[in-house]
């Protein structure tokens, strides 16, 4: 769930009104919207949020209209089938499980308090919900702390669902579990015209990017929207302004070759989860080379995703982000928390 979603959902929990939250459990086939999609329906008839419009978001839309009507929750499996897209009018097919819940009141408040707290303190988190008959029975907040709230949630359950990605467990009971908030920053080093088109789409898919500029005209929050955090700072001592964790994230694209290896050198002093670093094939060979001069192991430069991205032919600073962005959610996709 988004946060701005989530703070909505708060909002509206606290101002002592209905709403349902819509949330695709499962799907297959080439349905628009994969598990973890979610939708708020409210008393007043609007949404917010998506779960891949078209005519199953529009028969979602109004099924919730109804339980809201009847306060009352449930489950709907929609099958897309080769008629039934054509009686839909989608030209994509497949099944998708689709979970409505009917919240009112503030007895659900502190877990969902809870989980914006996540959010704001960066803090990996994970909202595991427990349906029996089609409604949601339990729902419980997982985090490096173990889990809160959730009860009959056991730990066998949680060591199917804690993944990267959402997580559809169908039996009876069903499980289901989404990662909500992503423990550590991306710190985008440089503020030229690849990382302003790349900390938006980073932001898109849920990175919370900090960037960091040398330069006034480039440190401007307006050319970075959805950035965490955007900081005017010098190349050659970053840790005056920020600190790095084991979970945080690293792309150096400063202006020149020089202030790209002056903060290279400092981030290999880290046990980062992830760095990356713009620039051509003999850029590396030569960076190697003055890393090792000043003392750093020979395999220092192992760790470093250079040229960065995924290889797609970019040239254009839109076709970079592209890559960059593809390779930082391949690297994210690849931890797996142990609980």
């Amino acid at each position: 769930m988004k946060r701005e979603l989530l703070q909505l959902l708060i909002r509206t929990l606290k101002e002592q009104e209905a709403l349902i939250v819509v949330c695709v459990l499962a799907s297959s086939g080439s349905t628009p919207r994969g598990s973890g999609a979610t939708m708020l329906v409210f008393e007043d008839g609007h949404t917010e949020g998506t779960i891949g419009g078209g005519a199953v978001e529009h028969a979602a839309e109004l099924h919730a209209k109804e339980l809201l009507k009847s306060h009352s929750s449930d489950t709907v499996g929609y099958c897309l089938n080769k008629n039934d897209v054509a009686d839909l009018g989608m030209i994509c097919g497949g099944d998708v499980t689709v979970y409505f819940q009917y919240l009112y009141g503030q007895e659900q408040l502190p877990l969902f308090e809870y989980l914006s707290e996540t959010y704001e303190q960066n803090r990996s988190s994970w909202l595991i919900r427990k349906i029996e008959d089609r409604t949601v029975v339990s729902m419980g907040v997982y985090d490096k702390e173990g889990l809160h709230f959730g009860d009959g949630i056991g730990q066998e359950a949680l060591l199917k669902l804690i993944r990267p990605g959402a997580v559809y467990l169908k039996g009876e009971p069903s499980y289901y579990a989404e990662p909500v908030a992503e423990a550590g920053f991306v710190y985008v080093f440089g503020g030229g015209h690849v990382s302003q088109e790349l900390v938006p789409m980073l932001a898109h898919v849920h990175f919370p990017v900090i960037v960091f500029e040398d330069r006034e005209a480039f440190a401007d929050p307006k050319l970075f929207p959805g950035a965490y955090d955007v900081i005017l700072g010098d190349f050659r001592e970053i840790e005056a302004s920020i600190t790095l964790s084991g979970e945080d994230y690293v792309v150096i694209m400063t202006r020149g070759h020089q202030a790209d290896f002056e903060v290279l050198a400092q981030c290999l002093k880290h046990p980062l989860s992830y760095i990356g670093c713009i620039g051509s094939r003999s850029k590396i060979a030569a960076t190697k080379q003055r890393l090792i001069g000043l003392g750093y192991p020979e395999d220092c430069y192992d760790r470093v995703h250079s040229p960065i991205g995924i290889d797609i032919k970019a040239e254009t600073p839109e076709e970079i982000a592209v890559s960059i962005t593809a390779e930082l959610i391949l690297h994210r996709a690849s931890l797996h928390p142990e609980i």
